[in-house]
C-alpha cells in the first residue's frame, strides 16, 4: 500500500529533521518538492508500467546534468537515496551481540 501525499509530506517533513537538514517539503503538480539551501529534490511516484520500481527521485545535480531521475524500489530506498543526495548523516546504528572485555 502506498503512502498517501499527506503522509509522504509527513514522513520526508520528519526526516529532514531526524536528519538535520533543513528545508520545506511542499506538495506540486509533479510530485513532493523538498527544497533545501543544496536546491530542489524532486520525488515522484513511479507510473505503473516501470514496476518493479516504485519511486523517483531528481535531485539538482541530476537535473542540472540531464540525466533521468534515480529509481527505487521501495521507500526505505528512496529515503536512503534521499539522505545520500543531501549528505546527511547516517546516524548511529544498532549492534547486538557479545560485548569485548
Amino acid at each position: 500500500m502506498s503512502p498517501t501525499d499527506a503522509e509522504l509530506r509527513a514522513l520526508l517533513m520528519d526526516c529532514l529533521a531526524l536528519w538535520g537538514v533543513g528545508g520545506r517539503v511542499a506538495a506540486g503538480a509533479e510530485g513532493m518538492q523538498i527544497a533545501t539551501d543544496r536546491g530542489v529534490y524532486l520525488v515522484q511516484r513511479a507510473p505503473p508500467d516501470m514496476r518493479p520500481v516504485r519511486w523517483l527521485l531528481q535531485t539538482p545535480e541530476r537535473r542540472a546534468a540531464a540525466r533521468p531521475p534515480r529509481v527505487a524500489p521501495s521507500i526505505v530506498a528512496l529515503l536512503t537515496a534521499l539522505r545520500n543526495a543531501l549528505g546527511a548523516e547516517a546516524g548511529n546504528r544498532v549492534r547486538i551481540g557479545a560485548s569485548a572485555s
